[in-house]
């Protein structure tokens, strides 16, 4: 059966299904390291592998970067900086978005620009509104995988 204890995890057919992409981006990003399934990755022919609610969340942040025509080399390397250089949980933070460049909001007055460009502001991405969304979508398609359920996957984690 397919985990419908999201603290198991869920399958890259269902993460796919939940996230709004396709299994073949979702294997593409594992492949190519932008998001591993922290629960469980894919060891040879056979295996399967198990994405955590984090894991959706990060991954639906990534489509809504691609949505708002962010180029997925330039998220790759956001991600990788807020990760490396700010330390900062990508589930927690608000981007702000303009053209090709994406900036880190930080507490309430610091935005850091992570490409570097130092363009002016266009858009805010709250994150917070990516969980909620994911929370929505999860409900539509898999009742039985209540938000608050995963929830507590995060507070259990820290993350």
């Amino acid at each position: 059966m397919d985990g419908i204890d999201p603290i198991d995890g869920y399958s890259g057919h269902r993460t796919a299904e939940i996230v709004g992409i396709t299994y073949r981006q979702l294997d593409y990003w594992a492949r190519t390291d932008l998001v591993r399934p922290s629960l469980a990755d894919a060891r040879g022919s056979g295996t399967r592998r198990r994405y955590s609610y984090r894991d959706l969340l990060q991954l639906r942040a990534i489509k809504a970067l691609l949505d708002a025509g962010i180029r997925l080399q330039l998220i790759r390397d956001v991600f990788e900086y807020m990760e490396d250089q700010l330390d900062e949980d990508v589930t927690q933070v608000n981007l702000v978005i303009q053209g090709t460049s994406v900036m880190v909001r930080r507490g309430e007055d610091e935005i850091i620009d992570l490409l570097r460009n130092g363009q002016g502001v266009l858009n805010i991405l709250p994150l917070a509104a990516v969980k909620e969304d994911l929370d929505a979508k999860i409900v539509e398609l898999h009742p039985g995988d209540a938000p608050d359920r995963a929830g507590r996957e995060i507070r259990a984690t820290g993350r």
